[in-house]
């Protein structure tokens, strides 16, 4: 009887024993039919990324509708690869350009915009975005208020209609120079104009001043904007609120624009080094830069004054166009003793040969006239005085509105034509009028 309860118990423990073998060998079976099947936990989608089609897995809902048993302890069987996404909308479906699975996004695929805008380069200024009328500002020396111009330009008409009031109010254009500097731009704009002077932005005219001898300007000039179209507009007053008040470098500065104005705004009319010249006319001499004028006094043993050239404005056009330029005044501004009799002499011989018979008599004339004032370097240029008839138009004048010009654009065109220019060519366009004696004072 012990024997057979024994043999009872063995038996139940082997059915027992099979049956766990028979489970675990149908969950091997489902994990190996599908590679990419992992095991996850119950909060997943019990939907399948594999195909759609072919026999259901054992493991299917339609199988698992009573789960019961073993099968309630060993927990859900699910397939996980990407299981958050219906498999109707991937199934089987080929990578593309542009598609769920495309890891390169259309950021870098070129813009539809690309052709609208090139055809924006070729449009008016007037139908110009804002974005390439901000680029423009910044181009021309003004990136300082492009912030504002981006809140308030929608086109290039915004600015071709603009008054300077408006630049200053909406823009924040405070300096009157740098008004100015647009104001002249979008005039030319206007009027399409293809001024040569244009062509010449702030850090040429830097350097230009280098070259008429005024380097102590440069950074006045520089925080300006001050360009090559400017300079031909330049007035007594932009030359003030500049803090040029000496009447000499004003005198200088004229006679340059003046040069380049025969000249034709050319960026290189003047002559920086000595070449070899054995009879200098004064056409020539008129190009001279400050430099060049340094080396001459080399040439003519006076080195040791040379130096003292340096920051006194004068060059060729000043040596040549303003009357009441002569020996005794360079003498003056090399610093050279009146006592030294024999050496000014020797100076004011060798200046006569170089500025020609033509330009000495009129210097002669000029001295010998009753109302010379010879030059130094002390007189002072004040601002024109106003009678009493003046005041009521004192609030209507604005500063960037003034047109007395420092060198007057009436140019004569027969000066300017051809490569070679006269001293009478230079001489058509006055630097120095009976109008400008009236501003001119000295100081005590």
């Amino acid at each position: 009887m012990f024997c057979i309860e024994k043999l009872v118990c063995q038996i139940i423990t082997l059915l027992i024993i099979s049956i766990k073998c028979v489970y675990i060998t149908v969950l091997n079976a489902g994990e190996t039919e599908n590679v990419d099947g992992t095991v996850v936990s119950d909060d997943l989608s019990p939907l399948s990324s594999g195909t759609d089609s072919g026999p259901q897995s054992p493991l299917s809902p339609e199988n698992r509708k009573s789960p019961k048993g073993i099968k309630k302890i060993w927990g859900r069987i699910r397939r996980t690869q990407s299981g958050n996404f219906p498999a109707d909308d991937l199934g089987l479906a080929e990578f593309r350009r542009g598609g769920l699975r495309a890891t390169a996004g259309p950021r870098l695929s070129r813009s539809k915009e690309t052709k609208g805008q090139k055809s924006d380069y070729n449009a008016p200024f007037a139908q110009w975005s804002t974005e390439r009328v901000c680029n423009w500002l910044e181009d021309f020396g003004l990136g300082q208020y492009v912030i504002f111009a981006r809140q308030w330009v929608t086109s290039g008409h915004t600015l071709l209609t603009a008054t300077p009031q408006d630049m200053e109010k909406e823009m924040g254009i405070k300096h009157p120079l740098h008004r100015k500097k647009l104001v002249l731009a979008i005039k030319s704009i206007n009027a399409k104009q293809d001024e040569k002077s244009a062509q010449l932005d702030h850090i040429w005219v830097t350097r230009w001043l280098d070259d008429i001898g005024l380097p102590q300007y440069k950074d006045q000039f520089h925080e300006s904007r001050v360009d090559g179209r400017m300079l031909q507009y330049l007035t007594v007053n932009d030359l003030l609120f500049l803090k040029v008040t000496s009447q000499l470098h004003h005198l200088s500065i004229k006679c340059a624009i003046h040069v380049l104005h025969v000249n034709s705004f050319n960026p290189h009319c003047l002559r920086r080094r000595p070449v070899e010249e054995n009879n200098v006319s004064p056409s020539e001499v008129v190009q001279w830069s400050n430099h060049r004028v340094m080396e001459w006094l080399r040439s003519v043993d006076l080195a040791e004054y040379a130096p003292n050239l340096r920051g006194s404005g004068v060059h060729g056009g000043l040596i040549i166009l303003e009357p009441r330029f002569n020996g005794d005044t360079l003498a003056m501004l090399l610093n050279i003793p009146p006592q030294k009799t024999l050496l000014r002499r020797h100076l004011t011989t060798n200046f006569n040969v170089l500025i020609g018979p033509e330009a000495q008599q009129e210097k002669r004339e000029i001295t010998e006239s009753t109302a010379y004032t010879p030059l130094t370097t002390t007189a002072k240029v004040r601002p024109k005085k106003l009678g009493f008839s003046h005041f009521g138009n004192l609030r209507k004048k604005k500063f960037d509105e003034s047109t007395d010009y420092i060198c007057p654009m009436d140019t004569n065109p027969a000066a300017t034509n051809g490569t070679q220019k006269s001293y009478s060519g230079y001489k058509g366009l006055s630097p120095f009028t009976d109008r400008e004696l009236d501003q001119v004072g000295q100081t005590d």
